[in-house]
């Protein structure tokens, strides 16, 4: 089997590429590729955005062994600024998760930390605070 890759790199954006490429066998086509994409997705991380992935399988005749090969293009944008570009409702829900952690008590977040965290102000932060509060009572 023969794999040719042709891979177009924009060094324009922001933040690191790669690729992961692994391989499996089996039995059959099926259990060939699950052990495959356990292989890939062991490698893959919440900061990776895959951009492309292509997967195929191959029998040799003789054996009648299944093999299973694949590819994955990643973008890995820096979490720092995934976190400066969140719109104001993804904000909020990653707060308020933080408040449901600590059964809604503010007093334990560091607000100057979170402001930094998200490039915002601390106003906008005690805002958000405040919103997320006022919504909680409404369900409640």
């Amino acid at each position: 089997m023969n794999l040719r890759i042709l891979l177009l790199i924009d060094e324009s954006g922001v933040g690191g590429k790669g690729i992961i490429a692994a391989y499996a066998s089996g039995r059959h086509r099926e259990e060939a590729l699950n052990r495959m994409l356990d292989k890939i997705n062991s490698q893959l991380r919440r900061t990776y955005q895959v951009v492309d992935f292509e997967t195929g399988t191959y029998t040799m005749p003789v054996t009648r062994r299944t093999y299973a090969v694949g590819v994955v293009v990643y973008n890995m944008q820096p979490q720092r600024e995934e976190l400066n570009t969140l719109t104001l409702n993804d904000r909020r829900q990653i707060i308020s998760k933080a408040l449901e952690m600590f059964n809604y008590n503010p007093k334990v977040l560091n607000i100057s930390e979170l402001a930094r965290v998200f490039g915002v102000s601390r106003d906008s932060i005690y805002y958000d605070i405040e919103q997320i509060l006022k919504n909680r009572k409404k369900r409640v």
